[in-house]
């Protein structure tokens, strides 16, 4: 199998190499983390102009017709950048899920204009103790004349705090549901707070929202079926994100054993530490691995076949994250930790990938039960 990138796809990861080297220094990050949207409305923008936010989207609503590999390339550069724009939020999350509800009123009207740059959105779907359950929503859409009342809180909405409408998961009395909610919809309260890996969330509380009858986006099993594969396309993301941050990690680690001197002589040349590269190295390498299976199994037909690879690239790649973050954190010493050297932003961002859309205890006992699941049906 040929895992080299494409022409088109190595393009797309020069030019955002090229605006990371040119507009997101580590400095300029830290000004970002310190704003009050943590992030950059310009460079949003600049997503929006080069054609980033229209990446996976059919042509038929302004997109480009790209998939899950081509995600994957742009998340790696994202991840070496540590870059804080609400490209998952908006698109990968919010955005897959109103493409594959095939909601055409809501793709012209929210949609088309997020792929633009002109709205923002998120997927608010975790709720309190429900240890990030997508299937069974505590949240409940009432019938209510011609439209909907929605009642119930959602918790870590990313972006939430700042979007213009909300994907929201809800029970109906169908099952599943999922409601597009304005911003500006009565009884609708959101409180937004930075989270530890420099991302923004928000906790949203739904008391008797008023929503109109075209709000419904996908009701029953047409709803999970869209919302599972919403997440598998986020967690293959993440995935992605998590190997630019690896490398990064690496490539600074490497950087600082040949210059860091003691005893007269770079410490790289110390046999222990060249002994823990190693280690580093070939963890970023089987994390790859994992990201490229992750990539190419979000779209899969078969959702049992779907769980079971992005469960175990989860699982994996979470599990790698923090071995690379603790050797690179080991391996600059004291200063690993300082919120001064990226190193320590890297490793928390690895932290916060391996919770993000379910940690590794969830995904392991879906990997389990996929693949007693298919295991039974061979």
């Amino acid at each position: 199998m040929n895992f080299a990138l494409s022409e088109t796809q190595q393009l797309l990861a020069d030019q955002v190499s090229r605006f990371i080297d040119r507009d997101y220094d580590f400095e300029a990050r830290r000004a970002l983390l310190a704003s009050d949207v943590g992030y950059s409305p310009v460079h949003w923008q600049t997503f929006a102009d080069l054609g980033w936010l229209g990446l996976p989207f059919d042509e038929d609503t302004g997109g480009f017709g790209g998939d899950a590999v081509d995600l994957m390339v742009l998340f790696e550069a994202f991840g070496r950048g540590l870059l804080l724009e609400p490209y998952l939020a908006n698109v990968v999350l919010a955005g897959s899920a109103l493409a594959l509800s095939g909601a055409a009123a809501a793709q012209q009207e929210w949609l088309q204009p997020m792929i633009a740059g002109e709205r923002r959105l998120a997927l608010a779907y975790a709720e309190p103790g429900a240890r990030f359950d997508a299937v069974q929503p505590g949240a409940e859409a009432r019938p209510d004349g011609a439209g909907w009342r929605l009642y119930g809180e959602k918790v870590l909405v990313l972006h939430g705090a700042d979007a213009d409408a909300l994907v929201v998961s809800a029970g109906t009395p169908q099952g599943a549901g999922l409601f597009l909610v304005s911003a500006e919809a009565s009884g609708l309260e959101r409180r937004g707070y930075a989270t530890f890996d420099g991302q923004r969330a928000a906790s949203v509380r739904f008391d008797g929202t008023a929503l109109p009858a075209q709000a419904l986006l996908a009701e029953g099993e047409r709803a999970a079926a869209v919302l599972d594969q919403v997440l598998a396309r986020g967690i293959a993301a993440l995935c992605a994100e998590a190997v630019g941050c690896m490398d990064a990690l690496r490539e600074r680690t490497l950087e600082y054993l040949k210059t860091r001197k003691q005893f007269g002589r770079p410490i790289g040349e110390f046999q222990a530490l060249q002994h823990r590269m190693v280690d580093l190295f070939m963890r970023v390498e089987q994390a790859r691995s994992m990201a490229y299976l992750a990539a190419m199994s979000a779209d899969l037909t078969d959702p049992v076949q779907r769980q079971e690879a992005i469960a175990a690239a989860k699982v994996y790649i979470g599990d790698a994250g923090r071995e690379v973050g603790e050797i690179a954190v080991q391996l600059h010493g004291g200063m690993g930790v300082t919120d001064e050297l990226d190193v320590s932003h890297y490793f928390r961002r690895l932290t916060g990938i391996g919770i993000w859309l379910g940690d590794a205890d969830l995904h392991l006992e879906g990997f389990i039960d996929a693949r007693e699941r298919l295991d039974a049906a061979t």
